[in-house]
């Protein structure tokens, strides 16, 4: 066993340089002096080497001797960092930068969602806050300061988790950092063009009721509450909210076209927790570990599409044209925390190495087969996650968990690519 869990990673070993180009994608010129630094993810985020593109924006970076793991290559550019999952076997990574500026014109908040629900004992809220930040730039800037993004959390909040995911990217731990005033937080992370995506889970003390007053710091198209239905939710004289009538797993209360000095005051009572949507969460999980599809310039079936709305057959107005909640809601439906497991969430990422195939290469039995194992995989994967915020799993144990979980999808990742090869040799399947 050991034997073959070995000729598995073997198999996936890098080689022993990384070469890329960086392009400024404000200036549509090659980035020239920008710090590239190759991170190693297997033991935290090491530094393993560092270069600096030359005049033409190339790069490349030397992978030590025998380091077969996971990495990320950093660039660096106008202080704000950009990042690119480099899985094993990857030999050549492409890297879009942007010139930044600490305000932007063109960066809008297009919705801000709050899912809460009592522990077991009921004398503790769990809250997850998500935020949606778009960026419409036009020539293309990164919104980047010693505060890009700021956001207020209830009095007493006690932080548990925090990820920030950028546009086309891979969820990353961020950190919120206190801004003086109380309650008052910034998200340190570059508001690159796109849509960029924070997540922060914290618990506060409960009594069996207790009042919220969110402050939106910017313009918001969407505010949601979402809780279980067995809790109650009771708005301010002159909070905006209406509840979102369709049958889902929660109740949900919507306020929209939201201004910062508009009251969003509201009081919750009772217990109840989430039940687990496994589509959604599944939906939700591929949305954060995932990019869309047709960013990679591909068709995609319902079973991977990974927008928010996605994933489950025909999706519910999936772009908001009709419903701006409608977005949002599967992707948080489902619970998925962006703070998932780094190294997971680049292994299933469609990342520059050809490590998965696609149905257009593979036949397709092969392809249903690694798809349905890799959304399983996902699925255990978030379920891991959860357990570990929840406190269900000592560290030991998740630790193990997880590492059982990745050779498990290493493996069902070998195999696809070995179909690929396999179906190139025979000519594509029509």
């Amino acid at each position: 066993m050991a034997a073959a869990m070995a000729a598995v990673f073997s198999s996936f070993a890098l080689a022993d340089s990384i070469t890329g180009v960086v392009t400024n994608k404000t200036t549509n010129k090659p980035a020239g002096g920008d710090d590239v630094v190759l991170i190693r993810l297997a033991q935290g985020m090491q530094e393993a080497s560092r270069t600096k593109t030359d005049a033409k924006g190339r790069f490349t970076l030397q992978v030590p001797a025998g380091d077969n793991g996971i990495h990320l290559v950093r660039v660096t550019h106008d202080k704000a960092n950009y990042f690119r999952p480099a899985p094993p076997g990857t030999q050549s990574v492409e890297v879009e930068v942007f010139n930044a500026a600490a305000k932007v014109k063109g960066v809008s908040s297009e919705a801000e969602v709050m899912r809460l629900q009592t522990d077991e004992s009921g004398k503790a809220l769990h809250i997850v806050e998500n935020f949606f930040v778009k960026n419409e730039s036009d020539p293309p800037l990164t919104q980047f300061s010693d505060r890009p993004f700021e956001f207020y959390l209830p009095e007493g909040a006690v932080v548990e988790g925090s990820a920030a995911l950028a546009p086309g990217g891979m969820p990353v731990q961020a950190s919120p950092v206190p801004l003086g005033e109380p309650n008052h937080f910034a998200f340190i992370f570059p508001i690159r063009p796109g849509e960029t995506r924070f997540q922060i889970t914290y618990r506060l003390p409960y009594s069996g009721d207790m009042k919220f007053a969110p402050r939106v710091m910017m313009p918001t198209d969407t505010v949601a509450i979402m809780m279980p239905r067995s809790m109650k939710f009771k708005p301010g004289a002159s909070a905006p909210y209406t509840p979102v009538t369709e049958e889902t797993t929660a109740q949900t209360y919507v306020a929209r076209n939201v201004q910062p000095s508009q009251a969003l005051d509201f009081t919750v009572s009772g217990t109840g927790q989430m039940p687990r949507d496994t589509a959604a969460a599944t939906a939700g999980e591929g949305g954060a570990a995932t990019t869309d599809a047709s960013a990679q310039g591909g068709a995609s079936s319902a079973a991977n599409d990974t927008r928010p709305g996605g994933g489950l057959g025909v999706p519910l107005d999936p772009e908001g044209t009709n419903d701006p909640w409608a977005k949002y809601k599967w992707w948080i439906l489902g619970g998925l925390g962006l703070v998932m497991a780094v190294g997971a969430g680049i292994m299933l990422k469609n990342g520059p190495a050809p490590v998965v195939a696609t149905p257009a290469v593979m036949g397709s039995g092969v392809a249903a087969g690694t798809d349905s194992l890799l959304a399983a995989m996902k699925e255990e994967l978030f379920a891991l996650e959860t357990d570990k915020l929840q406190g269900r799993l000592t560290e030991s144990e998740y630790r193990e968990q997880k590492a059982a979980l990745e050779v498990v999808l290493r493996r069902a990742l070998l195999r696809g690519e070995r179909a690929a090869e396999t179906s190139n040799v025979a000519g594509p399947v029509v």
